[in-house]
């Protein structure tokens, strides 16, 4: 079997633009739950997700993939425009939105392991990927996965349920 670069790198770079809005959302959503019970998972898993994107560029790399700058510069703009929403509130940031990019990071994250799963079956025809660190790569994102949606079902109780702690809130709880 062989890989047809042409597909692959189309589908790598679409996966590239994701990781650049996933960064960003990241980023923001830690600066944003900095000092709250949310804030250190967050931070860590902005810098995991930055470091997956690295990993991305350099396994494209070693399959002489090019990068398509045009779609990473989407995927910011994209991560811009989402936070563009109607969520309850117009000035201030809503509770609401909390759960709602805690439900957009971990489709993300998803997403990311798909892509991880895919190259990992591809090593099998091209010695050129590093399947054991494509399946480390895909271990952590199963993990990001079930940290997100503690996070998520965690905030969900707190937003939708009127006996939820901090409620109102704009911000999870301090712990």
């Amino acid at each position: 079997m062989t890989i047809r670069p042409q597909f692959l790198g189309i589908y790598l770079n679409d996966h590239l633009a994701g990781a650049a809005a996933g960064v960003e959302l990241f980023r923001r959503a830690a600066r944003a739950h900095r000092g709250t019970a949310f804030g250190p998972p967050l931070a860590s898993m902005a810098l995991e997700v930055s470091q997956d994107r690295e990993s991305l560029l350099r396994i494209m790399a070693a399959l002489d993939l090019p990068v398509k700058r045009h779609r990473v510069v989407l995927g910011r703009l994209a991560e811009k425009a989402g936070r563009l929403k109607l969520n309850g509130r117009v000035l201030s940031r809503s509770p609401l939105s909390d759960v709602l990019e805690l439900e957009a990071m971990r489709l993300g994250v998803e997403g990311k392991a798909c892509a991880w799963r895919c190259l990992e079956a591809l090593a099998d025809t091209d010695a050129r990927i590093d399947v054991a660190h494509v399946r480390e790569l895909l271990g952590r994102a199963e993990r990001q996965i079930h940290v997100l949606d503690t996070l998520r079902v965690e905030r969900a109780a707190q937003v939708f349920t009127a006996d939820g702690a901090d409620a109102d809130s704009d911000r999870p709880n301090r712990r």
